[in-house]
């Protein structure tokens, strides 16, 4: 009858509640929560960093790689509003004797302050305009199209300044034990990668993806605090 109230029992109140939270638990745009081994692995043991009091980030990639090619755009629009407690640093992976004249490549662009300029282009003219740049003579025209002084370039890429920083990018990427490319590697702890975590058949999100990201960054900045 319209008027009357019933009396709710109290555990079947409470069951009601569970019940209500769980479905929120598992809507659309609820909070995320990410696991380890599953969504990010735990480097063992942790390796030391070199960004002081800031959460370190190094992105592992190679030049050849299509999937870190394809991770530029979102990586450099998360850059531009990380965290400023953040300090994010690229690390050339060397996987192979074949990735070393790339990751020779980009510490000659470190060496002479063109890392900025030309980091991108790269990408570029090896999966767009597929120019061979992993060979040492192509890459050197590439660059002297691009005003680039030829012999500077050249004298830089062969020096031994800069094969000591392709030897400690071989030493990382093994001491890291980096299983593929692109990989970021969180505060020396953690390692996160677009495929991690995805079940079969599943599309990869890098929107999901950079929200791992932060959830890691946020356990390290807890871990650090806990120290």
């Amino acid at each position: 009858m319209i008027g009357d109230k019933k009396t709710v029992n109290p555990r079947r109140r409470l069951l009601l509640a569970t019940i209500l939270l769980a479905g929120l638990a598992f809507a659309p745009g609820a909070s995320a929560q990410f696991t380890a081994d599953k969504d990010y692995l735990i480097i063992n043991p942790p390796q030391p960093t070199d960004s002081g009091n800031k959460v370190e980030v190094l992105e592992f990639f190679w030049y050849g790689c299509p999937h870190c090619n394809a991770l530029q755009p979102p990586l450099n629009a998360w850059l531009k509003q990380k965290p400023a407690d953040v300090a994010f640093r690229r690390v050339p992976a060397v996987l192979g004797q074949s990735w070393v004249p790339l990751t020779q490549a980009y510490y000659t662009f470190e060496a002479l302050g063109l890392t900025e300029k030309f980091h991108q282009d790269v990408f570029t003219a090896i999966h767009k305009e597929k120019i061979r740049l992993q060979d040492p003579n192509t890459l050197f025209e590439w660059v002297a199209k691009r005003g680039v002084d030829r012999k500077k370039f050249m004298d830089t890429y062969n020096s031994f300044g800069v094969r000591s920083r392709v030897q400690r990018a071989i030493d990382m990427s093994r001491t890291y034990n980096i299983p593929g490319t692109p990989a970021l590697v969180v505060d020396g702890r953690y390692l996160t990668a677009p495929h991690l975590g995805l079940q079969q058949g599943q599309a990869l999100s890098y929107e999901r993806y950079f929200k791992i990201l932060d959830y890691v960054i946020a356990v390290a900045r807890k871990a650090r605090a806990g120290k």
